[in-house]
């Protein structure tokens, strides 16, 4: 999501204001989905990963030292300008479209939770460490960045959800050394680390920044002979769902007053960007900073729900709101084109 301050303080500017990931309370207002571009292959953008040895690159230190990505969100939305919007209108609706979860084949116990009481009073909620979600980390530019993501069902066992711009820079290149570290908690990694073989977005994303589709996908490479989902599970996705429901969204917040090194969760009903409705997003109560990006939203109140949107943008450096894409149609696509890999 933002710069290594903090996803509110190092928010991009829409115009000039910091981009960060944040949200607040709101009860939320149903309305007619985001528009879309017509189903097609062309809405998918995609990179092979040839490179190697990236989860030997992300030592303790180079994960701790790297800088939280909405940094990259807020380059996106520079350069597409405000009121960027790309693509044919045509409106989101469709009945839900609903992937099951999956379930590992183990589960070791998580860990518990630490964090000091005067990091867990600006936070919505302290968590304990979730199998499938983690951290991302990858380059982009020679700069090392760190998101957040999770392991969701898919057809390939191997899919993790993140944002659009923690796999490609939107508009510009893919992102390398891309590696998702479940369950992290203070430089641990309790499932190992696991490098990409391929990552997915919105073609809406990789040409032109466009918030309204800020999600990617990575399949990832099997890890001693397993399969993510196999080892910590997978999420249920939805696509096309009702606006205005009720969330439960999750992060590893690494700006201050955070320092990523454990889980962090926010909650509340989903509301319209009334700065930017172009962008077709939906924000709940949240003070999550940069770091966070990519971290998934889920439908009602834990983390067993479909997940339905990830943590995208907020503004400035005090937002207290943090914004979502509408998963509707061209996200489901690049979805499904990244879980058939």
């Amino acid at each position: 999501m933002r710069t290594p301050k903090t996803l509110a303080a190092s928010l991009l500017t829409l115009s000039a204001a910091a981009l960060l990931a944040l949200s607040t309370t709101g009860a939320a207002t149903a309305s007619p989905g985001p528009a879309r571009a017509p189903l097609s292959a062309a809405n998918v953008a995609s990179h092979t990963v040839t490179e190697t040895g990236a989860a030997d690159y992300w030592t303790s230190e180079r994960m701790r030292n790297a800088v939280p990505g909405d940094v990259l969100a807020a380059k996106a939305m520079a350069r597409a300008g405000k009121s960027s919007k790309s693509g044919t209108a045509l409106l989101e609706g469709a009945a839900p479209n609903t992937v099951e979860a999956t379930a590992p084949t183990q589960r070791p116990q998580a860990q518990p939770s630490t964090q000091s009481p005067a990091i867990q009073t600006k936070a919505n909620a302290s968590e304990s460490p979730v199998p499938h979600i983690g951290k991302v980390f990858f380059t982009l530019g020679g700069t090392n960045y760190v998101c957040s993501g999770n392991s969701v069902s898919s057809g390939n066992r191997s899919t993790v959800s993140t944002a659009g711009h923690c796999v490609n820079e939107g508009p510009g290149a893919f992102a390398t050394k891309f590696t998702f570290v479940p369950a992290y908690l203070n430089g641990a990694a309790p499932y190992g680390k696991w490098t990409a073989k391929a990552l997915y977005t919105t073609t809406q994303w990789s040409s032109a920044g466009d918030m309204t589709y800020d999600t990617g996908f990575a399949v990832m490479s099997t890890l001693n002979g397993q399969y993510l989902s196999d080892v910590v599970g997978g999420s249920g996705v939805q696509f096309n769902a009702a606006r205005g429901l009720s969330y439960k969204s999750f992060g590893y917040p690494a700006a201050a007053p955070f320092n990523g090194e454990s889980l962090k969760s926010c909650s509340g009903t989903a509301t319209n960007d009334p700065y930017n409705p172009q962008f077709s997003t939906q924000g709940i109560p949240c003070n999550m900073t940069g770091g966070s990006s990519g971290g998934p939203w889920f439908i009602g109140t834990s983390s067993s729900g479909y997940q339905n949107s990830i943590n995208s943008y907020g503004y400035g450096s005090n937002s207290t709101k943090m914004y979502g894409p509408y998963w509707g149609s061209v996200i489901q696509q690049a979805y499904t084109a990244a879980a058939a890999s």
